[in-house]
């Protein structure tokens, strides 16, 4: 087993990779917190592995109950916390008792959510299931729901007391779903880490195999440039911002799509396009935008609006690039490479040559 930290203070906690589910009651009752616990699931998640993680509970002594939720970022909004806040306050939960958010990135969003707003504010642990809730939303602190305008538009930083992660469930994940993550994992050779990114390249058989070892490399290392952004800016003052890398015009794409699209394809194709703007832009060289998406083609990702069940207007998606929370006084802010490893925060990007683009996609 491998421990990352997050740095923040009292707000501090660890990452343990390659921890069992059998674990979760041991892990969690060294936390010293009360003893009802929440275990917010899907019945996919549920039916593979919610056993495991009640029993490995009850043994220490917890009194457990389950909220299911169904599968699909559809479910991620405020009529599914509300029903979080139910359940709890009708099993007389209080200021000490715990949620486990069991599952993906929208389990672990929506969880996350209801703990940082009931009773303003209770403890929560992550334990994701998938590729792209290990790498990215379990770590960090940001919860969240989303709004008919847009994706993630109602939230709060509120940070998990713990977060577990036994890889071995990744190997029941369906491949689509695997490969999604892997573009929150490109993200950060992309963005903070050159010797990653040729990693992914000259390691994606053993990658796509599931080899163990691998598989806990670009975990772990993932895991550690989050924790390292995240400790220098929880709350998304500067530095923090980079993770957005492709979310720009990839949260528009999940809008059009009606999200119906894997995060991690949408995101995919956000870094191609984010990468021929930086490019336009001056930024960087053509290498840069050619080599971004050539390792995503290799990974089986999306890299254009071809990809889509329907092409969606240029318009269309700068309106709802426009509405964005990363919009700042009307101006999108734009995270763009120089270079492989390195980025820049943006305000000042061509409408121009973002519109002609996506138009020609």
């Amino acid at each position: 087993m491998h421990t990352v930290n997050v740095p923040l203070g009292e707000r501090s906690y660890d990452i343990e990779i390659g921890t069992s589910l059998d674990q979760a009651g041991p892990q969690i009752k060294g936390l010293g917190l009360g003893q009802k616990i929440a275990i917010v699931v899907n019945p996919t998640v549920k039916e593979l592995y919610g056993k495991r993680v009640v029993d490995s509970l009850k043994v220490q002594g917890f009194m457990v109950m389950s909220i299911i939720i169904p599968d699909g970022e559809q479910y991620k909004n405020l009529d599914w916390a509300n029903a979080i806040y139910t359940a709890l306050l009708t099993n007389g939960f209080d200021r000490r008792s715990l949620i486990v958010a069991l599952g993906g990135g929208v389990i672990g969003d929506l969880a996350g959510f209801a703990a940082a707003t009931y009773m303003r504010g209770i403890p929560f642990v992550q334990v994701p299931t998938t590729l792209l809730a290990m790498v990215d939303s379990s770590v960090g602190g940001k919860t969240g729901v989303n709004h008919p305008m847009g994706k993630n538009m109602i939230g709060a930083f509120h940070q998990p007391r713990k977060v577990l992660m036994d890889l071995e469930v990744l190997r029941t994940l369906p491949k689509a779903e695997f490969l999604s993550g892997m573009a929150e994992v490109i993200k950060y050779g992309v963005i903070w880490d050159s010797a990653f990114f040729d990693y992914l390249d000259s390691n994606r058989e053993r990658i796509l195999g599931l080899d163990a070892d691998a598989l806990t490399h670009i975990v772990k290392r993932s895991c550690e440039i989050k924790a390292e952004v995240v400790g220098r800016d929880e709350r998304e003052g500067g530095l923090r911002a980079i993770l957005n890398f492709g979310h720009t015009v990839g949260h528009a794409i999940e809008k059009a799509e009606n999200y119906t699209m894997r995060h991690g394809e949408a995101v995919a194709i956000g870094m191609v396009y984010a990468s021929r703007l930086a490019h336009g832009a001056g930024l960087c060289d053509a290498t840069v935008p050619e080599r971004v998406e050539r390792l995503i083609e290799s990974y089986g990702l999306p890299t254009g609006l071809r990809a889509l069940s329907r092409k969606p207007t240029v318009q269309e998606l700068m309106d709802t690039m426009q509405i964005d929370k990363k919009a700042e006084g009307g101006k999108v802010k734009f995270v763009l490479p120089k270079s492989i490893g390195e980025v820049v925060i943006t305000k000042e990007w061509d409408d121009g040559v973002l519109k002609t683009l996506l138009g020609a996609a």
